[in-house]
């Protein structure tokens, strides 16, 4: 039997005179349940998140006759952001909305948006880019309706917000998603704002 009895630079020796180099790399400690129970459940908001966003382009691009009209799709001419700013918005940013309400810049950007957040949160890449974008579209539409109409000042835009900051700051895009593989694209790995 060997049996360690000293160390001399780094090196371990032993009572047979064998020299052990030291154990080089990382080591890794094996995750919990909690924590991985936690990154399952993150996982699967962001791609419940990314549904909802996904959806919400898909269902105005082709009407799917869920919020919108077969007649009011944007494939068929419809706008995508004339119905909720012409008619629904409210509050002291009412005016300000109304009037751009339709225009063609504010349909592309705001399907662009929808699309791209969607597709991100879905694939797990870009997460902060993502969260960024998704999180700055619902408080402007939490600003569209001041005051909600079931809070003084809360309501599901600035949750969906707060969610999507959660995903960003915990990597959720590794779990389920394509976040790792992303990471290693060599702009990500000079831009680390794109991971």
């Amino acid at each position: 039997m060997t049996t360690t009895i000293e160390r001399t630079a780094n090196h371990r020796v032993t009572t047979d005179n064998a020299v052990i180099p030291p154990v080089t790399g990382t080591i890794r400690q094996a995750e919990t349940t909690g924590r991985k129970a936690t990154r399952y459940a993150l996982a699967g908001l962001r791609l419940a998140l990314g549904w909802i966003f996904l959806w919400a382009f898909l269902d105005k691009l082709f009407g799917l006759g869920h919020g919108t009209a077969a007649e009011q799709a944007w494939i068929n001419g419809g706008s995508p952001t004339r119905g909720f700013l012409g008619n629904a918005v409210a509050g002291p940013f009412a005016d300000f909305y109304r009037g751009f309400a339709g225009a063609a810049w504010a349909d592309w950007l705001f399907m662009i948006g929808l699309a791209a957040v969607g597709t991100a949160l879905i694939l797990g890449v870009g997460m902060r880019v993502a969260a960024a974008a998704g999180g700055l579209m619902m408080v402007l539409m939490w600003t569209a309706v001041l005051p909600p109409a079931n809070n003084p000042f809360m309501d599901d835009h600035l949750i969906y917000a707060g969610v999507l900051l959660v995903l960003a700051l915990t990597a959720a895009g590794d779990t389920l998603g394509l976040g790792r593989l992303w990471a290693r694209v060599p702009i990500v790995k000079r831009l680390p704002f794109l991971r």
